[in-house]
């Protein structure tokens, strides 16, 4: 049996109808028709990401993405292949700290094979022994290309310095000597224990019909169980978890990458004023770091601030890459624009366009499938329920330049920095 509730009606702003229902094995299940779009976007997002790994088995969760491609108990990994495309969709998957998503996009009339495709994946993979030996080696050219990458390299450094003792500091990807590690029990015992429908959540976007959604789950994910045995419990984040640090590193570089950075408890009161606070600082080519570090001083071809809202904490972070000869005055600048009075008493003007530039990135954001797919799971996720887009409208507009002046203080200000630095060898 399932239930079903709440229903918005389509509006000129979100050109949509979103519906929820709930399976009768708790799965939780949300549609979004969307009238102009000729496709569907179908995603199964699981409530388990990298700081849900075993203590010694880092890059689980993220392999299990992977493995699950490799065969079902009816298909093989070239069914699996070759059964999306045939149809003119294609598949796709990923893993970040704190969920895991597997989705597909397909036309409408191949809606129902998609489904069960899906399905198949998330309700009923076997790991073949050969193809799980290969996909290692596959997932550790992975870590490999990670390695390679400075940009991204200094970040998954940056987060294993700031959490040394927590979950959240451990590598999507996993390393080289555990991902070598996992057996077939490892991944069936993490599926056993995250794969279950109180964790899991359909979403269904574009041309769809909820009704037959509906239908569709009951038949092919109806059937699904919950796990018997110990209960999961997410290690939660606390203060005395962001170790603060300044580190220089030598590396075989040409250029110096830099990332500074801060953590602080989640505090929803400032979750929009950071938003806007992230577009005025690092969003942009019309953002303080961007104008003043890249237009003005030349000193970075890249250079940006990002904001990451976990389901308990709360980061911001800064990267630049410089020449190593100028790696002092990049970071001296970038500080005093952090206590500068741009952010500690904005000009309305530049709030305005702060606020204008974050709302044109959400509402084309609504234009796209698969993000629109992914941003309500990720509300449904974090808030505990479907935020409508005329509501993140008005809270992002309503932010003043007080609550920017507040939150610049406790996030710039209140809370001790890290500093990453990778420094090229002479």
């Amino acid at each position: 049996m399932t239930k079903e509730n709440q229903q918005r009606p389509v509006t000129p702003f979100s050109e949509g109808t979103v519906h929820q229902g709930v399976l009768g094995n708790g799965l939780r299940i949300v549609t979004d028709d969307v009238p102009s779009v000729h496709s569907i976007t179908l995603g199964i997002q699981i409530d388990a990401g990298s700081r849900d790994d075993p203590e010694k088995s880092p890059g689980l969760a993220h392999f299990i993405e992977h493995a699950i491609f490799k065969g079902t108990r009816h298909r093989t990994y070239l069914d699996i292949a070759k059964n999306i495309e045939k149809n003119g969709g294609y598949l796709d998957a990923y893993t970040t700290k704190e969920h895991t998503c597997i989705y597909l996009r397909c036309l409408p009339e191949h809606l129902e094979p998609s489904f069960e495709l899906l399905s198949d994946l998330v309700c009923d993979p076997i790991f073949p022994p050969e193809e799980i030996e290969k996909e290692k080696e596959v997932v550790i050219e992975e870590i490999s290309s990670v390695n390679d990458t400075p940009e991204e390299l200094i970040f998954e450094e940056f987060d294993l310095r700031s959490f040394p003792c927590h979950p959240l500091g451990k590598p999507i990807l996993g390393t080289e000597e555990s991902v070598s590690g996992f057996t077939d029990d490892t991944l069936k015992n993490f599926m056993r224990q995250h794969y279950v429908p109180r964790k899991m959540l359909l979403t269904a976007t574009g041309k769809v019909n909820h009704d037959k959604i509906m239908r569709l789950s009951e038949r092919f994910l109806g059937p699904l169980g919950d796990s018997s045995g110990n209960e999961y419990v997410r290690q939660p984040f606390l203060p005395e978890h962001y170790t603060p640090f300044t580190v220089t590193l030598k590396k075989q570089l040409y250029q110096a990458q830099i990332v500074l950075g801060t953590a602080i408890t989640r505090q929803d009161k400032i979750f929009y004023s950071l938003m806007v606070l992230n577009s005025m600082l690092g969003n942009g080519m019309s953002s303080l770091l961007n104008l003043e570090l890249r237009e003005k001083r030349g000193l970075a071809y890249n250079i940006y601030s990002s904001v990451t809202f976990f389901d308990d904490q709360t980061a911001l972070n800064i990267y630049a890459g410089t020449d190593r000869n100028k790696v002092k005055l990049t970071l001296e600048l970038i500080r005093e624009l952090l206590k500068s009075d741009a952010l500690l008493h904005p000009d309305p003007e530049e709030l305005l366009a702060a606020k204008t530039k974050l709302l044109g990135s959400h509402i084309m954001g609504q234009e796209k499938m698969t993000r629109r797919m992914s941003q309500t799971a990720s509300d449904l996720s974090y808030f505990g329920r479907y935020i409508e887009p005329e509501e993140k409208t008005t809270a992002i507009e309503a932010v003043t330049a007080e609550e920017i002046s507040e939150t610049a203080l406790r996030i710039l200000h209140d809370t001790p920095y890290s500093t990453l630095v990778y420094k090229p060898k002479r």
